[in-house]
């Protein structure tokens, strides 16, 4: 089941080594849960840039005249507004962000609750024939 960069969830044949339906299952689970997590934590790094990017945007607002129109992006069109209009609107996305950011990172949170013990599980059951840890790029 495992793909890509990691070996998550490998198992290493052992003729003394049975494996029931159930560790089975549990040894997909946990690939595919490490599968959820690597999805996240990308979309995490994406969404803490997009922050980034708003509070260089808003930085950048600071140095601006008062009376500067500055072109906002909605959807498809750019609309000019007054400094402290844009500055409001970016307040407002940069909350947004921070809000789905949190949300990632207690999905992440709940994934390595389930990961830890589902590779407690198998580590007690099979110890070094199976290897649940993520290679070292």
């Amino acid at each position: 089941m495992a793909g890509g960069k990691n070996s998550q969830g490998a198992f290493q044949p052992d003729s003394d080594v049975h494996i029931s339906y159930e560790d089975q299952q549990k040894i997909n689970k946990f690939a595919k849960q490490n599968a959820q997590m690597d999805d996240l934590k990308e979309e995490l790094k994406l969404k803490q840039n997009d922050l980034k990017n708003l509070q260089d945007a808003s930085d950048e607002l600071a140095l601006m005249d008062d009376d500067a129109k500055i072109p906002y992006r909605i959807g498809d069109l750019f609309v000019s507004q007054d400094v402290e209009k844009t500055q409001a609107c970016l307040e407002e996305a940069k909350e947004k962000k921070l809000a789905e950011i949190k949300l990632l990172e207690t999905k992440c949170a709940d994934l390595k609750s389930v990961m830890t013990d589902l590779k407690a599980q198998l580590y007690a059951k099979f110890g070094s024939h199976i290897n649940l840890e993520a290679e070292e790029d």
